[in-house]
């Protein structure tokens, strides 16, 4: 984006799951219309200097803490990638289910 002058916008919330949400947007080539889950396999990449594996990489990370990583097309240019994770709360009574 740094070429074109994007534009990248991150917004945070608690969603109605009470789950801290974060998106990343930005106003990039967007995903591949042909396979859009394909960017997050590793080595995978939409730039020709990229090595495809951040978004591999980011979504183990976040499901390692329960959450889950996802993308979405912008109605005008680029792409959205919001993850979810369990807030403290959540993520303390889960585990004390589990015990």
């Amino acid at each position: 984006m740094k070429e074109t002058g994007g534009t990248l916008t991150i917004k945070s919330q608690i969603d109605q799951d009470r789950e801290v949400q974060v998106s990343v947007g930005d106003t990039g080539v967007g995903l591949p219309a042909e396979a859009p889950d394909q960017i997050f396999e590793a080595f995978f990449s939409t730039k020709p200097e990229g090595s495809g594996m951040g978004l591999a990489i980011s979504r183990s990370i976040i499901q390692s803490h329960g959450g889950r990583l996802w993308a979405t097309t912008n109605p005008s240019r680029g792409a959205t990638f919001p993850f979810a994770l369990p807030n403290a709360a959540t993520a303390h009574s889960s585990s004390s289910l589990e015990a």
